[in-house]
């Protein structure tokens, strides 16, 4: 079994921000040989991005190779067109009608490559809003994600850029299939995923609960919960976990480990059900007999009991987690700080494994500078010596940073 199931797709992507290229990165880390095609001269924009963007750039760009044209010139156009006639999948995430403008949509390339899947990741598929400009946080208000997310009368967008990341994963699906199918037909197509149909398919269980219950949908923090013990518990060395206790089986060993025996004897606990109902004076009994022990006691409770338990972790604690640390779950990467120097850090792997030694995918390419693959890629596709030095001093190419 192979961790670059991919090898031998060649794919092109003109992306920016997180979700062209978070879709990108996953069919790098799966061996497919993916050429960034960056704007020249300056790049992808996400490379100088401050604060909250900071990250962007090194942490979904990994195992590709750049390039910097400039479609704005008739010489840049020709190039790409030459790139593509010869690759499996395009993707792109620019606005709508942007690459359409550039000369580089499905319509305009597919002459040049009937072969070609071509996969645009937008705000919005086909329909009423398919023109509009969109981002991870809007469609995350527009959707009701925001408004599940924080609480009554204050809707908050989800701490990470989820939306982005499974607008990919859902292209990136669509897009093996679109490439199984040219197995069989031979043809291309274009392909679509989007930010808002994702986040409404990320609203079913809340849009059928809203049916099968006769009720609005209550944001999380002030929702009817399905479980009766599933909140965060202070412990005695101020410090916190989540704990999870799912079923009636759990329960009994729950209360156990933690000596319940009143609690176990009220007929009102019997089930599931009925303790979701006594959740008012519950979970507070419950908060003063957990609060009364240090957090590696509940710990090491809630494992005998063999229920569900977490800390209430960081982003950064990440870096030494000790699960991804011990099978290929962290990817050693180059970083760029704004202070001018570089780091080499653990981030996530793709979350997947492959074969019965449960392998997971790694690093081949540290993210790329910009252009630094220029000649390189555009010797693979026939270019000589020669066109490859007049696309440079049209400034058709940009200089390799």
């Amino acid at each position: 079994m192979s961790v670059a199931p991919l090898e031998g797709v060649k794919v092109l992507e003109f992306s920016h921000a997180i979700m062209g290229p978070s879709a990108g990165l996953m069919l790098a880390d799966m061996g497919a040989d993916v050429v960034k095609v960056e704007p020249a001269p300056g790049g992808d924009p996400t490379r100088r991005l401050p604060g909250f963007g900071a990250g962007f750039f090194p942490g979904f760009n990994r195992n590709k190779r750049s390039v910097a044209i400039d479609l704005k010139r008739p010489e840049g156009r020709a190039a790409v067109h030459r790139l593509a006639a010869r690759v499996d999948i395009l993707l792109e995430n620019y606005g709508p009608g942007t690459m359409e403008r550039l000369g580089c949509g499905y319509e305009q390339l597919r002459a040049v490559n009937p072969r070609l899947l071509y996969l645009a990741l937008k705000g919005f598929l086909a329909g009423p809003y398919e023109n509009r400009t969109a981002l991870d946080e809007v469609v995350q208000f527009q959707a009701g994600l925001a408004f599940m997310t924080g609480p009554p009368g204050k809707p908050l967008r989800a701490g990470a850029s989820i939306v982005d990341i499974l607008g990919a994963s859902f292209g990136v699906s669509a897009v093996l299939a679109a490439l199984r199918e040219r197995d069989r037909t031979g043809e291309g197509q274009r392909v679509g995923a989007a930010l808002f149909e994702s986040t409404a398919f990320l609203m079913l269980s809340h849009m059928a609960g809203s049916v099968a219950t006769g009720e609005a949908p209550r944001p999380m923090p002030a929702r009817q919960g399905a479980w009766a013990i599933y909140d965060v518990f202070d412990t005695a060395d101020n410090d916190q976990l989540f704990i999870g206790v799912t079923s009636d089986q759990q329960w009994a060993r729950f209360a156990e480990v933690f000596a319940l025996e009143t609690l176990v004897a009220d007929p009102r606990l019997a089930t599931n059900e009925s303790r979701t109902r006594e959740r008012e004076w519950l979970i507070p009994a419950l908060r003063e007999i957990i609060g009364k022990f240090p957090k590696a006691e509940v710990r090491q409770r809630c494992e005998t009991a063999a229920v569900s338990w977490a800390p209430v972790g960081k982003p950064t604690d990440l870096f030494t987690d000790p699960h991804l640390m011990s099978h290929g779950g962290l990817v050693d990467t180059v970083i760029r700080t704004l202070a001018g120097g570089s780091a080499t850090v653990g981030l996530p792997a793709m979350p997947v494994s492959f074969g019965a030694e449960q392998a997971r995918p790694g690093l081949t390419r540290q993210p790329p500078r910009l252009g630094e693959h220029n000649a390189e890629v555009l010797s693979e596709a026939g270019f000589s010596p020669a066109e490859i030095a007049q696309l440079a001093e049209t400034k058709a190419i940009a200089a390799a940073a």
